[in-house]
């Protein structure tokens, strides 16, 4: 990955928007497209719907859904980003038939719930390098921000040196593509997505600002990908982790799994 210092991030490609938008606040227009011979379209009458408006900004935001990401290839990007102290650049394709990759938004640098994830996930890198696994993190300020957080103690509410790089995507395409951006405020939702070596999302989460995420959970949720890639004859039930006992996906194999329990 060769420097740079210019902070932008460039959008590679990117899914076809779906026909369904969701338009808020005035909660005005509904449309639904399922296909080209099938269209609804419903305008909500005040006197027989009623949407109670946020006066709070974090709650009024525009949503601009996309296709389900999952099962699909991720949108390439290249951009620039932190890394030990440095300026690096990052191509989400240059991982493909190399990594899994663990791919999270999140709002703003220099906030709250913020650090606590960041910080999460570096500490326990080592678990994920292990399963040969990458972590990438996003947000919407410049490397320059990145770079003075990095470089501010974890005590005064920085993160100190991270064992991953986090990206810029001040031109936002990057959380358009991945459907995270609210686009009023210009800042991504708590967005995490489980990428495999082959380029596809295998996984997706979309937390709200005020949610922080679990670094057992997403690193559970890897764990079974991997598993049921390495054993497609198999599946992982509820809560499955490594070690336990998984399952034949058909009427008889099932059986065993359920008998087992």
């Amino acid at each position: 990955m060769a420097s740079s210092s210019a902070s932008s991030a460039t959008l590679l490609s990117s899914p076809n928007p779906r026909s369904s938008t969701f338009i808020s606040p005035k909660f005005q227009t509904l449309s639904f497209s399922t296909s080209s011979s099938l269209s609804f379209q419903y305008k909500s009458l005040r006197s027989s719907v009623s949407v109670r408006r946020s006066t709070d900004r974090r709650n009024a935001f525009v949503v601009r859904a996309g296709l389900p990401l999952v099962g699909n290839q991720a949108p390439d990007f290249e951009a620039e980003a932190v890394f030990d102290q440095e300026f690096i650049k990052v191509k989400l394709s240059e991982y493909i038939g190399k990594k899994y990759v663990i791919l999270f938004f999140y709002p703003l640098d220099f906030t709250f719930v913020c650090p606590t994830e960041i910080t999460a996930f570096s500490d326990r890198y080592s678990e994920f390098e292990k399963i040969n696994t990458e972590i990438l993190g996003v947000s919407v300020d410049s490397v320059f921000s990145h770079l003075a957080w990095v470089q501010t103690e974890r005590k005064s509410g920085g993160l100190g040196d991270l064992n991953y790089p986090l990206i810029s995507d001040v031109t936002k395409s990057i959380s358009k593509a991945f459907n995270v951006l609210i686009e009023d405020q210009g800042i991504a939702l708590r967005g995490l997505f489980i990428i495999d070596k082959e380029g596809v999302i295998q996984h997706s989460t979309i937390n709200n600002l005020a949610i922080g995420r679990s670094v057992d959970e997403t690193l559970r949720t890897l764990q079974a990908l991997q598993f049921v890639q390495e054993n497609p004859d198999e599946v992982c039930p509820a809560g499955w982790k490594p070690g336990e006992k998984s399952m034949k996906p058909d009427p008889k194999g099932s059986k065993e799994y359920f008998a087992a329990i």
